[in-house]
C-alpha cells in the first residue's frame, strides 16, 4: 500500500471517515452478545443455583465462534430474498443477525433458569450463531467498504466498540441485575441491539466486485463437473454450487500467492503466538505475586483498557504513515519484547509502579498488534470471497496459540514465572522472522501477486 507523506494531523482525519466511524457502532453491535453467552450468563445461571458442571457445559456454545468457517461460504453466496434485494448482500445478512441476536436475548430474559433450563442453552445458542454470522458480515463488509490504507482505522474503531460493548454487557449487566434483576439485565442489552440494526440501515452497501479470473475459474471448475451441453442435475448443481463457495476460495489464495501462500499462512498462525501464551497464565501470574484484586481491576482492566484504545488508535495512524509490514514487524517485536518486561516484574515482585509500566507497554502494544494485524490479514482476502477467507484466517490466527497456551501452566510449575516469560517471547520469535521474510518477498516482487479481485 502507498505510505502517507502529509502531516500527522492529516493522518489523524482517517478517523473522521463516515465509514470508519460506523465501524464503532458496528463494533458495539458484534461485541455486546459475546459475554451475555458466556461469563455474564455464568453469573445468572451461578445466582439461581445451577450446578458448577452444568454451567461449564454452557461454554460449549462458544464452539460456534471457532467453527463459523464452515457456514462463511453461505453468507458469501447467498441471498436472503427481499432482505438482500433491498438492504444488499451484506447488510441484509448483517441485519438478519442482528434481529436474531436481540430476539435470542429477549427470549432468554423471559426464562427461569430453574425451570428453563434448556430452553436458556438453546436461545444461548442461537444468540451465538446470530453473533458468529454477524461476525462473519461485519468483517466481509469492513475489507469492502474501505481502501486497504483505511482497513487499520476500521479496524480501531471496531475494537473501541467492540471493548465498550463488552464493558456493557459485563459490568452493565451486573449493574442493572443487581438493582433490577437478570431478566431486566438481559432485556436492556437486547433492546442495545438497535444500535447495531440502526447502523445496519443508515451504513451504505459497499461495492461487491467479482475478479473476471474468479469467474473463468469457477467456469472451468462447472465444466468439469458438468461436462457437454446438457443440464446439470440436481447433484451436479449442488457440487458446482460447493465447488464455487467451498473449493475455489481456496483455489483463489493459492492462484495469487503461489507457493509462498505457505509462508503467509504461516505468518497468520504464529503472528498472535507470543501474546495468547502469555496471556493464559497473566491473571495467576500477578495473583501468585500478590497484587490485590483491586490493584488488578484498577491497572490491568481500567488503564489497561484505555492503554489498549490508544493503541489501537496509534496503529491506524502508523499503517497510513509507514504501510502495513513495517508496522506489522514493530508490533511483533513490541508484542515479544513486553514479555520481558514481565520477566522483569517476576523478578522484582509486587511494585505497583512497575506493574503500571509493564502493562502500559504490553496494552499499547497489543493494541498496535491488532488493528495492523486486521488490516494485513484483510489485504490478503479477495472481494470475490470476502467472508470466506477472511473466516478461515480468523481461525487459523487463534489455534497455534490456544494450542501452545495450554501448556503454560506446564512451564510455569516446571520452571518458574520468570522462564514462563523468555519462552513466551521466544514463541514471538517465528512472527518477527516471518514479517522480515515476507517484507523482503514484498521488496523483491515490487508487492506484486495476482489481485485480490
Amino acid at each position: 500500500m502507498t505510505r502517507q507523506t502529509g502531516s500527522w494531523l492529516d493522518s489523524l482525519r482517517i478517523y473522521a471517515h463516515p465509514r470508519v466511524i460506523g465501524m464503532l457502532f458496528l463494533g458495539f453491535s458484534a461485541g455486546l452478545p459475546f459475554l451475555l453467552v458466556f461469563s455474564t450468563l455464568s453469573a445468572w445461571l451461578t445466582d439461581y443455583d445451577v450446578s458448577r458442571s452444568t454451567i461449564g457445559f454452557f461454554s460449549w456454545v462458544g464452539v460456534t465462534y471457532s467453527i463459523k468457517v464452515f457456514w462463511a461460504p453461505v453468507v458469501d453466496r447467498l441471498g436472503l430474498g427481499a432482505l438482500t434485494r433491498r438492504l444488499g448482500k451484506r447488510r441484509g445478512w448483517m441485519l438478519m443477525a442482528q434481529l436474531v441476536i436481540g430476539a435470542g436475548l429477549v427470549a432468554m430474559a423471559s426464562l427461569d433458569p430453574r425451570a428453563d433450563l434448556a430452553l436458556i442453552a438453546v436461545c444461548a445458542l442461537v444468540v451465538a450463531f446470530g453473533s458468529a454470522t454477524q461476525d462473519i458480515t461485519i468483517d466481509a463488509y469492513r475489507i469492502e467498504a474501505v481502501a486497504d490504507e483505511l482497513q487499520a482505522a476500521m479496524a480501531a474503531t471496531y475494537i473501541l466498540g467492540y471493548r465498550l460493548a463488552l464493558l456493557t454487557a459485563g459490568a452493565g449487566a451486573f449493574y442493572i441485575a443487581e438493582f433490577a434483576s437478570w431478566s431486566a439485565a438481559y432485556t436492556v442489552m437486547g433492546l442495545l441491539m438497535g444500535v447495531g440494526v440502526l447502523t445496519t440501515l443508515i451504513l451504505r452497501e459497499p461495492e461487491h466486485r467479482v475478479d473476471p479470473l474468479v469467474v473463468e475459474m469457477e467456469a472451468r471448475i462447472a465444466e468439469r463437473v458438468s461436462p457437454g451441453a446438457g443440464e446439470p442435475t440436481f447433484w451436479q448443481r449442488l457440487v458446482i454450487w460447493f465447488s464455487g463457495a467451498v473449493v475455489a476460495p481456496f483455489v483463489d489464495f493459492m492462484r495469487r500467492n503461489g507457493t509462498f501462500a505457505l509462508v503467509i499462512l504461516a505468518l497468520v498462525a504464529t503472528f498472535r503466538l507470543s501474546d495468547i501464551t502469555m496471556g493464559v497464565m497473566a491473571n495467576p501470574f500477578y495473583l501468585d505475586l500478590g497484587f490485590s484484586k483491586t490493584e488488578i481491576a484498577n491497572v490491568t482492566k481500567v488503564f489497561g483498557f484505555f492503554m489498549t484504545i490508544f493503541g489501537s488508535a496509534l496503529g491506524g495512524i502508523l499503517v497510513v504513515r509507514l504501510g502495513i509490514l513495517r508496522c506489522m514487524l514493530l508490533a511483533a517485536v513490541l508484542v515479544a519484547g513486553t514479555n520481558l518486561l514481565f520477566a522483569v516484574l517476576a523478578n522484582i515482585g509486587p511494585s505497583l509502579n512497575m506493574l503500571a509500566v509493564t502493562i502500559s507497554a504490553d496494552n499499547l502494544s497489543a493494541g498496535i498488534a491488532n488493528v495492523v494485524f486486521i488490516a494485513w490479514l484483510s489485504s490478503l482476502t479477495s472481494r470475490s470471497y470476502t467472508a470466506t477467507q477472511y473466516a478461515l484466517f480468523s481461525s487459523l490466527m487463534t489455534l497455534p496459540g490456544k494450542f501452545v497456551g495450554g501448556f503454560s501452566g506446564v512451564v510455569v510449575d516446571g520452571f518458574g514465572y520468570h522462564s514462563f516469560f523468555l519462552y513466551a517471547a521466544a514463541a514471538g520469535i517465528p512472527a518477527i522472522l516471518l514479517v522480515i521474510v515476507v517484507l523482503a518477498h514484498e521488496s523483491r516482487t515490487g508487492g506484486a501477486r495476482a489481485p485480490a479481485g
